[in-house]
């Protein structure tokens, strides 16, 4: 497992004083980005290839939220490759060194020349090594959408959503979506589906589903092809 230790700062909690889903999202984006640079496989090697790991799913559970200024430790690990698909773990760890989250993740490679999936090859995962797969109960990549959602008011992509590969990044679809998400409503499960990616200036239009225990928002294009379904799980606080 490759890991690193920080702090929860200022600038990544809630009005509560404790980590958001997108904050622990944000970090094991960073963690598999770190473990990628520091076997030379990060962002430039694979820009070089004509290569990028795409995001296409989530499965986050969270136990509890670590709070301001609690020191953290950040964990990640490969478990699977198949055809083009890369399956990869994530955990937080709090100060007690008791889990705090773990994550389930689903990776699309992508020629960036041919802007489609490839086969994954030796030479994309050599330099990594597989570890177990965290036991936990995954669940699957597809989201099962409601049949009745509200329309929301649709927002336009701005230049803070995008990033280094020009397109919203996949914690961000997070936080768009935490944001209809009531003040109330503890979420201990999210999961998210990507489906394409929006761009700068593209409309976003967000649908919403409510039930006792579960939130389901999908934003989708003026079509209503979906860009990211995330659904959050909890219960009422």
């Amino acid at each position: 497992m490759y890991s690193f230790d920080s702090r929860v700062r200022y600038s990544e909690v809630d009005h509560n004083k404790v980590m958001t889903a997108s904050t622990i999202i944000n970090y094991f984006q960073d963690c598999s980005n770190f473990q990628s640079d520091s076997l030379g496989v990060g962002i430039e090697e694979l820009t070089k290839r004509s290569r990028v790991w795409i995001m296409s799913s989530w499965q986050l559970v969270i136990n509890r939220y670590p709070t301001i200024g609690e020191q953290i430790t950040i964990g990640t690990w490969p478990y699977k490759y198949n055809g083009i698909y890369g399956y990869r773990n994530f955990i937080l760890y709090d100060e007690k060194k008791e889990v705090a989250a773990v994550a389930n993740s689903i990776w699309v490679l992508m020629d960036t020349n041919l802007n489609r999936p490839v086969k994954i090859t030796d030479e994309d995962y050599q330099a990594y090594r597989n570890e177990p797969a965290y036991p936990m109960e995954y669940a699957d990549r597809k989201i099962r959408v409601p049949k009745e959602l509200t329309s929301l008011t649709p927002f336009t992509v701005m230049p803070s959503f995008i990033d280094v590969l020009n397109h919203v990044n996949n914690a961000q679809y997070i936080r768009m979506a935490t944001d209809y998400v009531d003040e109330n409503f503890q979420i201990t499960q999210m999961r998210a589906d990507y489906r394409k990616s929006a761009l700068l200036g593209d409309i976003i239009y967000p649908k919403i589903s409510k039930t006792n225990d579960c939130i389901t928002i999908v934003l989708s294009d003026k079509e209503g092809q979906p860009y990211v379904t995330v659904a959050f799980y909890g219960t009422t606080v």
